[in-house]
C-alpha cells in the first residue's frame, strides 16, 4: 500500500477506518487500516496487552519492534485513586508508558465479572478490590471518566460479560442493561482524540447477539466490539458466536473480537471477518515456558530440550531467535526457565509476542493477494500436523 492509502487524523475528524480489501472466495477476511491520533493500525491485527500499564517482562521498544501498533491497558487495575493520578501526573498513559502509538483501554467490566461477591446493579457494579480488599463501585460513567483521565485513544463502553451458562432470561436482561449502560456512556464527554466502542453481549444466544448488534450499531459508533466469548465456551462455540455476529456489523467500522486468543482463533476470527484483536496468551504461555512457532507451541521445559542448541525457530526473525550467532538456544532458555531467570520470560515473550505479529501480517499480505482461504487451510494443516500425528490428542504443550 502506498503512502496516499494512509489516512491523516485531524482533530474533530473521527476514527480514520478504510476497508481496502475484502477477500473472495469462502471466507469473509478482510484487510483495513484506520488511525488515531498516535498512528495508523494496519488491519487485521492484535494488540498486546499492558493491563497496569506495562507488558510484562518486556519494554515498550521491546514491544515496538515486534511490529505492534497498538496496545491494551485496563481501567479496572487503573483504576484505584493513587494510580490514575500517577496517569494524569505524567499526562497519560502514552507518556508515562513511553508508548507513542495508539492505546486502547477495556472498560473494566471483564474484570468485575470474574471477581466474586459482585453486585450488579442499574447504577453499575459494587465490588471489592482484589488488590486489597477496598469496596468499590463502577458506573458506565465513573468508566469513561477514567478513560478519559488515562488519555486511551479507544475507549470501550462499559458493559456487562456474562456467563455463557447464564439463564436465558438473565441474558436478555442483560443486553437491554449493557445497551442502556451504552447510552450513557455516550453522554459523558471524552477528549477530542477519543473514540468510544461498543461492547455486543449476548452469550451463546445468537438471535441475542444480532438484536444487540442492532442496538449498538443504531447509535452509529467508530467501532464495535464482540464481548463475552473466550470464556470457557469453548473454540467451536466462540467461532459460531463470531460466524453469525461479525456479518451484522457494520463494513465501514471496526470490528473487534475481545480476549482472543490462540494462534487458531485468531485465524478463525480473521476468517469470519474481524479486524482487532487482543489476549494475554502470547506473554502469559510465555511467562510459564510455552513458545508459538508455524509448526504448534512447545513447552521449552521438555527434557528433549535438554542439548538442544536451535533456536525455538530458526527462521523466526525475532531477537531472541536471531541474535548473534544463531540465536539463544533452546537448552539456554530451558536452563533460563529452570534457574527462574527473569531473562528467560523476557526471550520467550519477545518470541511470542513477535510471532503472533508474523502472525497477523501473513494474514495481511493473504488477504492482499486474495489468497487467504487457500493460506487459512495451510495454516492449520501445518500447525496442527504434530496433534494430527498424536492421533488427535493434545500433547504436553496443549493444555489451556
Amino acid at each position: 500500500m502506498v503512502d496516499a492509502d494512509i489516512p491523516t487524523w485531524t482533530p474533530g475528524g473521527g476514527l480514520q477506518f478504510r476497508l481496502l480489501k475484502q477477500a473472495s472466495g469462502n471466507t469473509r477476511a478482510r484487510r483495513g487500516r484506520f488511525v488515531t491520533a498516535h498512528g495508523v493500525v494496519e488491519t487485521p491485527a492484535f494488540m498486546p496487552v499492558g493491563t497496569q500499564a506495562a507488558v510484562k517482562c518486556v519494554t515498550p521498544e521491546q514491544v515496538a519492534a515486534t511490529g505492534a501498533q497498538v496496545v491494551l491497558a485496563n481501567t479496572y487495575h487503573l483504576s484505584l485513586a493513587d494510580r490514575t493520578l500517577l496517569v494524569e501526573r505524567h499526562g497519560g498513559l502514552h507518556k508515562l508508558m513511553h508508548w507513542p502509538q495508539t492505546i486502547l483501554t477495556d472498560s473494566g467490566g471483564f474484570q468485575v465479572f470474574s471477581l466474586p461477591d459482585r453486585q450488579i446493579t442499574e447504577e453499575g457494579v459494587q465490588f471489592r478490590f482484589d488488590v486489597d480488599g477496598t469496596p468499590a463501585t463502577l458506573t458506565p460513567e465513573s468508566s469513561m471518566d477514567i478513560q478519559r483521565r488515562l488519555g486511551a485513544d479507544i475507549v470501550m463502553a462499559f458493559d456487562e460479560c456474562v456467563d455463557h451458562r447464564a439463564d436465558r432470561s438473565y441474558i436478555e436482561a442483560s443486553v437491554e442493561r449493557t445497551f442502556r449502560w451504552l447510552k450513557r456512556c455516550m453522554a459523558v464527554k471524552l477528549d477530542e482524540h477519543q473514540h468510544l466502542f461498543g461492547i455486543i453481549q449476548g452469550g451463546m444466544e445468537l438471535d441475542l447477539r444480532a438484536k444487540a448488534t442492532e442496538q449498538l450499531v443504531s447509535l452509529n459508533l467508530p467501532g464495535y466490539a464482540i464481548g463475552g466469548v473466550s470464556v470457557g465456551e469453548g473454540h467451536q462455540s466462540m467461532v459460531r458466536v463470531v460466524e453469525a455476529t461479525a456479518p451484522l456489523m457494520p463494513v465501514d467500522k471496526v470490528r473487534y473480537l475481545m480476549g482472543v486468543g490462540l494462534p487458531e482463533d485468531l485465524v478463525a476470527s480473521v476468517d469470519c471477518g474481524m479486524d482487532i484483536h487482543d489476549c494475554v496468551i502470547p506473554t502469559r504461555y510465555a511467562r510459564e515456558g510455552t513458545v508459538f512457532s508455524w509448526d504448534g507451541k512447545m513447552r521449552i521445559q521438555d527434557k528433549k530440550f535438554r542439548k538442544d542448541r536451535y533456536a525455538i525457530d530458526t527462521q523466526c526473525t525475532c531477537y531472541t531467535c536471531s541474535s548473534g550467532s544463531g540465536g539463544y538456544s533452546r537448552a539456554y532458555l530451558r536452563h533460563l526457565s529452570f534457574a527462574s531467570e527473569p531473562l528467560g520470560e523476557t526471550l520467550l515473550t519477545i518470541h511470542n509476542l513477535h510471532f503472533y505479529q508474523d502472525l497477523m501480517r501473513a494474514m495481511r499480505d493473504a488477504i492482499e493477494r486474495d489468497v487467504f482461504p487457500a493460506w487459512r487451510d495451510a495454516f492449520r494443516e501445518r500447525y496442527f500436523a504434530r496433534r494430527a500425528k498424536n492421533g488427535g490428542r493434545r500433547d504436553d504443550g496443549d493444555d489451556e
